[in-house]
């Protein structure tokens, strides 16, 4: 089964119907097929920006809880990690969700992710390997 990153912009997208992604990503995920997989701080970004519905909020908590997605807990031994990365793309600049998220790659061999940001074809896992974005 395929196996798949998402980033924070797409689960906003998906749950917020006036994002200009929204129709875009729907129709994505409904010819995906595979595994999601994304961080607590990924999930915590989206929910932040869907702060104006509580609602819709709830609905991205329904969607995980259902079993949409799987979250992956990052450990105080990535913390190293997390930093390295974020020295490294300072100039790009490479938040806390993203690094979380290569992070999973790496720990996963993941190879693939979902995301709306162009950032992605810069980073890379500690095999120098690029994450591939399915979704642009």
């Amino acid at each position: 089964m395929k196996r798949c990153l998402i980033d924070a912009g797409p689960l906003i997208a998906l749950f917020d119907r006036s994002d200009k992604y929204h129709i875009l990503i729907k129709d994505f995920m409904k010819s995906f097929r595979g595994r999601l997989y994304t961080s607590w701080p990924v999930i915590t970004e989206a929910l932040h920006m869907l702060d104006f519905s509580v609602e819709t909020q709830m609905n991205l908590l329904e969607w995980i809880k259902r079993g949409s997605l799987e979250v992956k807990d990052i450990s105080r031994e990535n913390i190293g990690r997390i930093i390295e990365l974020s020295k490294k793309y300072s100039d790009v600049p490479m938040d806390f969700a993203e690094a979380t998220l290569i992070i999973i790659s790496e720990i996963e061999s993941i190879k693939e992710i979902i995301s709306i940001d162009s950032d992605f074809y810069i980073y890379r896992n500690i095999r120098n390997e690029y994450i591939m974005n399915i979704f642009r």
